[in-house]
């Protein structure tokens, strides 16, 4: 992509402001450093890492540090910077996307209300809420306690279904389930790795006075969710300001596997008729002002059924998707990372629309299904001449491969229970064949090869 560089410096005041992102990411700081400057301001940003991607992201070590620790090494850095802090953000899942407020609350910066944000990220907890205002766009579901000596015997739902922990992300531990015996089969691994979003999540919930039923499900709980996945899945992007509620963007996801579970495509614009987008827009407004979300982005997404024209709500995010991001660029002409920006320096966001080089976007997943090849060791990966080649091909295309030469697909971090992903390509069109047929041809010039275990 033709990124527009922003020299960084020393913070001056009214001039140069400080905004600390947490996990910062050499590919996100590109788009952050396309961030237009505000109408008739001289202001520019000078972005600083907060903890490295490795803690926050990758729980390099088998955990992520604790909320405690995360808050005091923020105050340190904050003071070893010129200035000190005009922002915090962040745009990834969880923990950046619960503790980023808790930081910015800290330093007395703008943030959403810890509660609010906790009644999106919290599966059980959004149900509940979503239940009382959007009744007909809730699936039946119910908490499910792992660790009880038999969890199947406490399913009050029908099979089958989705199980998932109260929280997680990426589909990490998400298990289609359509018996007891493949619950119980699940059941250890469930018991095993749950802790790793488990504990933090308990961290931050620690700081909520919670409902009692809330209370009563924490984190190494997971959420039992009858099966909507058959329809058109979307996902509507948008931020409040003050009580208001703003939708910028509706997003397609397309799935693919076994069980329709992996994301092979996001793009942007979504093509979902007028009416449905509205309808979704509307129910996201509805939800957002019920919880009294404010000061922040989110991100919501639906299931439409095109048979009986029924909408459901599958999950509510308390950030943007940082997936959508180079999506937002090439088609609005600015990264959605400008919404948080904006918000996190405490002022109305300001985004474009439609002012991009082309006119949808795609974000495609690359994946080696596990009933295909159930595991094994990469012997291959594109080199930066490949990557090259596909750049001179397209200039504003982005590959990044997500393996490497001998990683074994089994150690990959958190990926979905039927897949593994092992590279993601960004691509602009200007319709849709020629979109498809750009990831086509770029996924000839990518070579990939994997020795599978036999």
């Amino acid at each position: 992509m033709n990124w527009q560089v922003i020299l960084t410096g020393s913070a001056q005041e009214g001039f140069m402001k400080n905004v600390f992102v947490m996990g910062l990411d050499p590919f996100n700081e590109e788009l952050l450093e396309t961030i237009d400057d505000q109408a008739g301001s001289e202001e520019k940003y000078c972005f600083h890492p907060l903890l490295d991607l490795s803690e926050i992201v990758d729980a390099e070590g088998g955990e992520y540090p604790s909320l405690d620790e995360v808050r005091e090494r923020a105050k340190k850095r904050f003071t070893e910077v010129e200035g000190g802090p005009d922002a915090v953000m962040g745009y990834w899942d969880f923990p950046t996307s619960s503790f980023v407020p808790v930081v910015a609350h800290d330093a007395g910066l703008p943030a959403q209300p810890l509660e609010a944000v906790a009644r999106c990220e919290h599966k059980y907890w959004s149900r509940l809420e979503q239940k009382k205002v959007l009744p007909d766009m809730v699936p039946e579901f119910q908490a499910l306690n792992p660790f009880s000596e038999d969890p199947a015997a406490e399913v009050r739902i029908n099979y089958p279904f989705w199980l998932k922990p109260v929280k997680s992300h990426s589909s990490f531990l998400g298990f289609y389930i359509d018996g007891p015996d493949a619950l119980r089969e699940h059941i250890p691994e469930i018991r095993e790795k749950i802790g790793l979003f488990a504990k933090p999540f308990n961290e931050f919930l620690a700081l909520l006075d919670q409902p009692e039923e809330v209370a009563a499900v924490d984190g190494y709980h997971c959420i039992a969710e009858e099966i909507i996945s058959s329809g058109f899945q979307a996902t509507v992007e948008g931020y409040c300001w003050h009580g208001e509620v703003q939708v910028f963007g509706a997003i397609d996801s397309l799935r693919s596997g076994k069980h329709q579970s992996s994301f092979s495509r996001y793009q942007y614009p979504s093509k979902l008729p007028r009416e449905i987008q509205a309808r979704m827009i509307k129910a996201a407004r509805t939800f957002m002002r019920h919880i009294e979300y404010d000061q922040g982005t989110f991100n919501i997404e639906f299931f439409w059924d095109h048979d009986d024209d029924s909408l459901m709500l599958l999950e509510v995010n308390s950030r943007i998707s940082k997936s959508h991001s180079p999506l937002f660029f090439m088609v609005d002409g600015a990264t959605n990372h400008k919404v948080v920006l904006d918000l996190a320096l405490g002022r109305e966001p300001d985004m474009p629309h439609r002012k991009g080089e082309h006119e949808l976007s795609g974000k495609f997943m690359m994946r080696i299904f596990k009933d295909e090849v159930a595991d094994g060791v990469v012997r291959q990966v594109p080199d930066e001449d490949d990557i090259e080649r596909v750049r001179e091909r397209y200039p504003d295309a982005f590959v990044l491969p997500l393996v490497e030469e001998g990683t074994r697909l089994s150690d990959l971090k958190f990926q979905d229970s039927y897949s593994y992903e092992i590279a993601v390509v960004f691509l602009g069109a200007d319709r849709q064949k020629q979109l498809l047929d750009r990831f086509d041809k770029v996924e000839e010039m990518l070579p990939f090869k994997i020795d599978a275990d036999e």
